[in-house]
């Protein structure tokens, strides 16, 4: 059965000018959920309709999409936008073009001086890696959760805790220095790694519709909230791995969190509602899990919705641009690069060679036929170093974050309710 367990904070903090709510001791319940293995669950008519309506999306998004638009492209921009939104609800705020010129900055083998963009990068990295490892049927395991957030916190200024569980006992919200005021306390360190192997063991099954698993697995996780720093979007990056393992985003990710960051109350709200005491077939206990999975699913159904526009967007372009160009080689680099920049809106001649696996010469005649037509334009990385750019391609990025931001869908009409990047041109 979830229960509190009262625990007694010790505060040693003295003579550092503090306000007396950051240096007193105090009692505080820390919160220990029920295991999940064996648990059984049952979701209202509504909410059952809303967690098919949600796979029905997913899956639809994932069997169209190498009919919009390049599928590894339009699974590249997806994923980055998944990334962008996951870290932008743990405050860091980057824009579109600021952290693709960091990224091309960082395959050139350039250190970057934005610590915000290396950080999203980092995230960026540890998705793809996760994405990577597991296909369906593949069992997720502990292991491969260290590793997604060794490689989350590699390069920050906590890259001391990557990759390791949690030895103290962390809280969220109130003060810095002690949980006296926390809004939630997870669970003490000594359950963590217990609550983890069960988690593991859940997200290996498939009892449950994919989407609802995966809406369960995120909340437990935070609930758990098993690291130091880094759990929200190593919690997010779980849901994916439960999507691919069910075979139902197989070639695109649904970028679920753009979502969940406009909707970050409700978000919060439907997290704390899934947080029950006493028996798990208790009322509250089936109402919470009925509240948050309702979210998390108009959640995936909505940022289908939305990610649907931008496809059809970047083919427009597409056929715009070869409208520009005129006669277009099939295969040639011309070719190739068209159909990948909405994937890599940012390219340098090395990035660009890599992509097309072809030598320097056709690349930089290629690019430079671009530039030409107005379809990229040349900016400057370094000193030393060029780059190129699809300006339209990142302004169809912009608005897809300022659409999603918006509860309306259009930021004309229905105000974005968290931090956006400023209107394309």
């Amino acid at each position: 059965m979830a229960k509190v367990l009262r625990r007694r904070w010790h505060s040693d903090i003295r003579g550092l000018g503090l306000p007396r709510r950051d240096t007193r001791s105090c009692a505080y319940d820390a919160y220990v959920p029920d295991e999940l293995t064996g648990r059984s669950f049952a979701f209202d008519g509504d909410v059952a309709a809303d967690v098919a309506d949600a796979e029905a999306a997913i899956s639809r998004m994932d069997a169209e999409a190498p009919s919009l638009v390049d599928t590894e492209a339009l699974a590249r921009i997806l994923l980055r936008a998944e990334a962008v939104a996951s870290s932008r609800i743990e405050g860091l705020e980057v824009g579109a073009r600021r952290l693709l010129r960091a990224e091309a900055a960082r395959s050139m083998g350039q250190p970057s001086s934005d610590v915000t963009a290396t950080e999203v990068l980092g995230n960026i990295d540890a998705m793809v890696y996760g994405v990577k490892r597991v296909a369906t049927g593949d069992e997720i395991t502990l292991e491969l959760l260290l590793e997604i957030h060794r490689r989350l916190l590699a390069d920050t200024r906590v890259h001391q805790y990557a990759g390791r569980l949690r030895e103290v006992q962390n809280w969220i919200g109130g003060s810095d220095y002690n949980p006296c005021s926390a809004a939630y306390v997870p669970p003490p360190p000594e359950h963590v790694p217990d609550l983890l192997a069960d988690l593991c063991v859940f997200c290996n099954g498939s009892d449950l519709p994919a989407v609802a698993q995966a809406a369960i697995a995120h909340a437990q996780f935070e609930t758990i909230h098993p690291f130091v720093d880094g759990n929200g979007r190593t919690g997010r990056a779980l849901i994916h791995l439960v999507l691919r393992r069910r075979g139902l985003a197989q070639r695109v990710m649904p970028p679920v969190s753009l979502v969940l960051a406009t909707w970050a109350r409700t978000y919060i709200d439907g997290l704390t509602q899934y947080r029950h005491i006493g028996s798990p077939t208790s009322p509250t206990a089936m109402a919470g899990v009925n509240t948050w999975t309702a979210r998390f699913a108009a959640a995936c159904t909505r940022c289908v919705a939305d990610a649907s526009i931008f496809q059809a967007r970047a083919t427009d372009l597409e056929a715009q641009w070869r409208e520009r160009l005129g006669k277009v080689r099939a295969n040639s680099a011309t070719d190739i690069i068209l159909r990948i920049l909405p994937g890599a809106p940012v390219l340098t001649i090395h990035s660009a060679e890599t992509l097309l696996s072809r030598t320097f010469k056709p690349t930089r005649d290629a690019l430079r036929r671009l530039v030409e037509a107005g379809i990229l334009r040349e900016i400057t990385l370094t000193k030393r170093n060029l780059a190129y750019e699809a300006p339209e391609i990142i302004d169809a990025f912009t608005a897809l974050e300022r659409q999603i931001a918006s509860p309306e869908g259009d930021t004309l009409t229905s105000p974005a309710v968290r931090p956006v990047p400023y209107r394309p041109r």
